[in-house]
């Protein structure tokens, strides 16, 4: 089995590129989603967040936007949350390697690969990539997003270039959705022929 860390900054196109793997048939584990469902209505570690942040869950799970002021910006609390985060969502990992052992691939979509020093347990990284103006406008385009908030977000991020340089692959996603499928099908023929080495 050969594991792709699929990764790419905010507004990159990596849930696009995510979904062609997974429509060509390669297992897609996406580390996001289980942190959501982790933490979603009775999720599991709703009770533990409750416990470490007082009053920032409710009916519908952890409340994000009441959480993130607690743990922005304060090392300790975001260690605390992480240590709660970080084992649960390893357990999902575990059970999804062990439900695809079959897979000759299976993709590990993690936004802040090269940030949590992820690269270093997978085998391949592929990193989604696009212009710095097609990224801008994109992200500019979600609700209640603005220039400064993106500019935060993009000063916690490794930056592109540096993604792109330490990436085995390249997905660009600035190219017409076809190309960009092209490359995703290289890669994965690339890697069939070269299965766990």
């Amino acid at each position: 089995m050969t594991t792709i860390g699929l990764t790419g900054s905010i507004g990159m196109g990596k849930s696009t590129v995510a979904t062609m793997f997974a429509a060509a048939g390669v297992p897609v584990f996406d580390a996001d989603a289980a942190v959501h469902r982790l933490q979603g209505p009775g999720g599991e570690l709703v009770a533990a967040i409750e416990a470490a942040f007082p009053g920032t869950t409710g009916p519908d799970g952890v409340d994000r936007a009441g959480l993130g002021p607690r743990v922005l910006g304060d090392d300790a609390a975001m260690k605390r949350l992480e240590a709660i985060i970080h084992p649960a969502v390893g357990a999902e990992r575990a059970r999804f390697v062990a439900a695809n052992m079959d897979a000759p691939i299976i993709v590990f979509d993690i936004p802040l690969l090269f940030e949590t020093g992820g690269e270093k347990s997978v085998d391949r990284v592929v990193v989604v990539s696009a212009a710095p103006d097609v990224q801008r406008a994109r992200v500019l385009a979600r609700p209640g997003m603005t220039s400064e908030k993106l500019d935060a977000i993009l000063a916690r991020q490794t930056p592109d270039a540096d993604k792109r340089a330490r990436a085995d692959f390249v997905v660009p996603t600035d190219v017409p959705i076809d190309e960009t499928r092209d490359h995703v099908m290289r890669v994965i023929a690339c890697l069939s022929g070269n299965a766990g080495g």
